[in-house]
């Protein structure tokens, strides 16, 4: 085992590319790096089947102009299986860029892969692509608090009325009844909201 395998984790790329000289440069470009080239595909090859069966962990595109098919099928990867993706294009479209950005694409490069700053933009590629799921990640856990938020504010205002006690006490016994039933707040919010509104309507 080399001492790279040792120490720093090593990404398995998919190369979709139909110019066999530029694969085999790019191969001797990155050997001895954390990326190692494990599967080759032709640009007419289905993109989804091929990210499936390679198992990559980065993704590597170089074709002249993206079909409709292949930004579809990147926004599919971004939605059920993100990972990092590198796009060499001929078309320096600025149109062709946001799309490719909006499906995915976490590096998009105009003109020809220069086999030598390979390295260096997958490196760019990963790391914009880490930090961009670690926002991702915060947003959907700010969305949920303040989901939480809004359920268990509704039913303290639920107990506050009915029961008359304080905004404290109707936290606490929401609390309560959360870690007695082995549950989140929320959803403990939830059923005593719900089941207000059923036995409000049955009357």
């Amino acid at each position: 085992m080399s001492q790279l395998s040792q120490s720093v984790p090593v990404l398995n790329v998919l190369i979709i590319d139909d110019n066999s000289a530029r694969v085999a440069a790019i191969q001797n470009a990155l050997t001895g790096t954390a990326y190692d080239i494990q599967h080759l595909a032709s640009t007419k090859s289905s993109l989804l089947k091929e990210v499936e069966s390679s198992n990559a962990d980065i993704i590597i595109l170089d074709m002249e102009s993206p079909s409709r098919d292949t930004i579809e099928s990147l926004s599919v990867i971004s939605n059920y299986n993100p990972k990092p993706v590198v796009m060499f294009s001929t078309q320096d479209n600025p149109a062709l860029l946001q799309e490719s950005i909006s499906a995915g694409v976490s590096s998009y490069i105009a003109g020809q892969i220069d086999p030598q700053r390979v390295k260096f933009i997958l490196d760019v590629a990963v790391a914009r692509f880490n930090e961009f799921q670690e926002l991702k990640k915060e947003l959907r856990d700010t969305k949920e608090k303040l989901s939480s938020r809004k359920w268990v504010d509704q039913a303290k205002a639920l107990l506050i009325e009915k029961q008359g006690i304080t905004e404290q006490e109707a936290y606490t016994a929401i609390r309560k009844m959360a870690m007695e039933n082995g549950e989140k707040m929320e959803v403990v919010a939830k059923n005593l909201v719900s089941m207000a509104k059923l036995l409000a309507g049955g009357r």
